[in-house]
């Protein structure tokens, strides 16, 4: 549930608030889920044999996660106001909340994905995947899509209030609330109705962090990291911004969450005959093909926030974002699963756990760093200027919501922007960075694919499980 809301909804909220380089900052709350291998061996040899070897985490974190989304409740509306100040350190402090809140949450992650290898029997051991995959779905989707939905004001509007009001049927502090106390809910049911299996056995730190140096120091894994932390440049500024552009255009809360609604079970079901297609033909192939296809999928995002229509949201340009978010969803379904599966193939199943997690942390880690800076990047490039309104026809002053504009001023920050426009301004946008971002992102995807991306993963495809193994990576 946290996560959901850090990746997905909280961004849009903070749009209002915030600029584009500002909310970059604020991405970096999510870092730690791309982090979580430098601490997971710890989780694995450090624990109570009273509380058992994953209780000993997952109750402490889940308490203080809970505590933490309670705090945080009472308080984030006030924060993300401060968020927006000027001097840039109101957002910070947000940010440094949810870092907090994500490092829970993938401690939490860790201790889990533990457990289920003795907390199932061994003939529903591959259900564990089935379960991570449903749990972290239904979070994000009830987080993320549904959350946006009944915060969006004119969805409550329209479906369960018989008067309007000017405010959403959920806040993002009454959710947060609610799901510090679910939190704490489930943690008493944990503690009291489950029992874990003891156990003395503990796996050395020293032994586990020598295994992932000794996995590093393969020349062929070097290669295949470097693949992953520039694959996905190409398509960032689609990834990141595509949908805050069209929130910004005047695309409402509760369009965005009926499209990620309808994308929904595109997804679910796009991921099985990804999945289909990763085991009938060579993993790698599959995901060069959906590389392209992403490629275009970011180009034709662009071509839909550029014909955002001049009278507002119609019927066919819902139809158009919808479309071309399945699209990108689509691509990106099939080059997760595409790569998981290369993933599980090279493997060394002596230290599978290790290695399977070194691999997937390298590739989100290649999805999350490059976002603070294309975020950045668009402020950057982004010029707009607010115009004060012409002295012959002067505002009403109790049209005014702030001091009278005088004399024109860059209004590229979102704090600035509504400085200019509650004083009568017109903030005019002469060059929008987020077209020379996402076109700069596209271009370097194509450079970066044809030159080293695709001959570099045919030619690791094309060798032998054995020089994927410990002891034989300094003869290959």
């Amino acid at each position: 549930m946290p996560m959901g809301l850090a990746s997905g909804s909280v961004p849009f909220l903070l749009k209002q608030h915030l600029s584009y380089g500002q909310i970059g900052v604020f991405s970096l709350a999510s870092y730690p889920y791309s982090l979580k291998l430098l601490w997971s061996p710890i989780v694995d040899a450090v624990w109570s044999p009273k509380l058992g070897r994953r209780k000993s985490w997952i109750l402490p974190i889940q308490v203080c996660s809970g505590i933490g989304m309670l705090y945080l409740g009472g308080r984030v509306k006030d924060m993300m106001i401060a968020a927006g100040a000027s001097d840039g350190s109101g957002v910070w402090v947000f940010t440094w909340w949810w870092f907090f809140l994500v490092f829970l949450c993938a401690t939490q992650d860790i201790a889990v994905d533990g457990w289920a290898l003795t907390l199932l029997s061994p003939q529903n051991l591959s259900y564990a995947s089935t379960a991570q995959t449903v749990g972290l779905t239904a979070g994000h989707f009830l987080s993320y899509t549904v959350f946006l939905a009944f915060n969006s004001p004119d969805f409550a509007n329209r479906w369960f209030r018989s008067s309007p009001r000017p405010e959403g049927g959920v806040t993002l502090g009454g959710y947060l609330q609610f799901a510090g106390w679910a939190y704490l809910v489930v943690t008493v049911g944990l503690a009291v109705l489950k029992r874990e299996e003891k156990t003395k056995e503990r796996d050395g730190i020293l032994d586990v962090y020598k295994s992932m140096l000794g996995i590093l120091k393969l020349k062929n894994i070097q290669s295949i990291i470097i693949i992953h932390l520039i694959a996905k440049i190409g398509f960032q500024a689609n990834d990141a911004v595509t949908n805050l552009k069209l929130i910004d255009k005047g695309f409402s809360q509760e369009d965005m969450a009926l499209t990620v609604l309808i994308d929904f079970p595109f997804e679910i079901s796009l991921g099985y005959y990804a999945g289909r297609w990763s085991t009938s033909n060579p993993p790698i192939h599959v995901w060069c093909w959906a590389f392209i296809g992403r490629l275009i999928a970011a180009c034709l995002a662009q071509f839909t926030v550029m014909i955002f229509p001049a009278n507002g949201v119609q019927p066919w340009y819902l139809l158009t974002v919808i479309g071309s978010h399945i699209f990108s969803t689509f691509t990106s379904t099939v080059m997760f699963v595409a790569i998981s599966a290369f993933h599980a193939k090279i493997a060394d199943p002596v230290i599978g756990g290790t290695y399977m997690t070194l691999l997937a942390t390298v590739s989100n880690l290649g999805g999350t760093f490059p976002r603070f800076f294309i975020l950045k990047l668009v402020d950057t490039f982004t010029v707009a200027t607010c115009h004060p309104p012409d002295p012959s026809y002067p505002p009403n002053a109790k049209d005014l919501k702030g001091s009278l504009i005088t004399a024109p001023f860059s209004c590229v920050a979102e704090a600035e922007k509504h400085r200019c426009i509650d004083g009568g301004g017109t903030c005019d946008i002469s060059r929008d960075g987020y077209y020379i971002t996402n076109i700069v992102c596209v271009i370097i995807g194509v450079v970066t694919f044809w030159g080293l991306i695709r001959p570099a993963a045919m030619k690791l495809q094309a060798l032998p499980l054995r020089a994927w193994r410990l002891g034989s990576g300094e003869r290959n």
